[in-house]
């Protein structure tokens, strides 16, 4: 049962922007995104996993667009160094045109370690380095680091501390945090916050971290772009909408059951802290020990309604509402139907969220 928190520390309300998920290998991606543009939608976000590369996808969307933002919904750390990882940011927001954010993460060990062959080691300070070397270079200075996970130039080398042959350009980082520490480096140091899982009901969970981290740099989270991935859908009524919500919520089982590493799922210690911890326990026990469908039907259908916005129109207008009080300022919506299915679903959430065409 999801614990509703106090509405007390909650952020003034404020314009909320629409951002959607984006496959650009798909057959129509180009099109999608220009009619996106014209909708007044704030930002096109692609994902990578294994196998697909998130910035080459960018790059295709930034010649097809003009005005848009551009985001990696995430880059995982570790699978580039953070230098290649700032000369590519550098080249996308110089070839968009100054609209690319930069969305990371630290993925976990089975895919770093499995798919990259890089040790999953201190994902925290890894992720402050990264930020610190990324604002480095985008500065244009000589590349100096003295860190716990990287040292540039490598000590007792040949190498030497090199000046980026670019001009400076601002790369606004965004970062997938889930964890009370991970938040609290993304409130100090980050322009953004990729918050999946958030439920506006427990929103404290993930946003006093957040604050916390905020205040330590001498910042609000009014300094931070909030975004939290939505699924959207729209049902015809309510036996339609419970039949979306349970898929959607089965999904999770996955999720619960298979990401991470044994004994160590930051979504799980994630969904634990949101309520959700009795049924982690026992959905995990259950997908590991080979009951993949009893798994998917004990996941709560909170975790399915909750997290996304998927109902009726009434019920989306609600929950939009539900997250903009919340303090939630970009929605990002992800619509699994094809492209001429999408955007008949992105009209009516734009409309619904008063978003202004372009």
């Amino acid at each position: 049962m999801v614990a509703t928190h106090s509405l007390s520390k909650q952020l003034p309300r404020k314009p909320l922007r629409i951002g959607v998920v984006i496959e650009p290998r798909l057959p129509g991606a180009a099109d999608f995104a220009r009619e996106a543009e014209r909708l007044g939608v704030d930002s096109l976000w692609v994902p990578e996993v294994w196998g697909y590369d998130a910035l080459t996808g960018l790059a295709y969307l930034a010649a097809e667009t003009t005005s848009i933002g551009l985001g990696t919904f995430v880059v995982q750390l570790g699978s580039r160094s953070p230098a290649l990882l700032a000369t590519s940011a550098l080249s996308l927001q110089e070839l968009s045109g100054g609209r690319f954010r930069l969305g990371i993460g630290v993925s976990g060990p089975r895919v770093m370690e499995g798919w990259h062959g890089v040790r999953f080691r201190k994902p925290v300070r890894t992720t402050r380095e990264t930020i610190d070397i990324l604002r480095l270079i985008s500065r244009g200075e000589p590349l100096r680091y003295d860190g716990e996970v990287y040292t540039l130039p490598l000590p007792d080398s040949a190498g030497r501390a090199l000046r980026p042959l670019v001009a400076p350009r601002e790369v606004p980082v965004y970062v997938a945090a889930m964890g009370p520490a991970n938040l609290r480096l993304t409130g100090a140091a980050a322009d953004g916050w990729l918050g999946n899982a958030f439920i506006p009901e427990t929103a404290e969970v993930f946003l006093d971290p957040l604050r916390e981290g905020a205040e330590s740099a001498g910042r609000t989270l009014a300094d931070l772009d909030l975004v939290a991935p939505v699924a959207v859908e729209f049902a015809d009524d309510e036996a339609d909408a419970a039949q979306r919500i349970r898929r959607h919520a089965e999904g999770y089982a996955f999720t619960i059951g298979a990401m991470g590493a044994a004994g160590r799922n930051f979504y799980n210690e994630a969904f634990t802290r949101l309520g959700f911890g009795a049924a982690v326990e026992r959905i995990a026990d259950l997908w590991q020990s080979g009951n993949r469908d009893e798994a998917r039907r004990a996941v709560p259908l909170e975790l399915g309604s909750h997290t996304n916005l998927v109902g009726t129109e009434q019920t989306i207008a609600d929950r939009i509402e539900r997250y903009r009080a919340a303090g939630i300022s970009t929605l990002l919506a992800k619509l699994e139907t094809p492209f001429e299915d999408q955007l008949v679903t992105l009209r009516r959430l734009v409309d619904l969220a008063d978003v202004s065409p372009a």
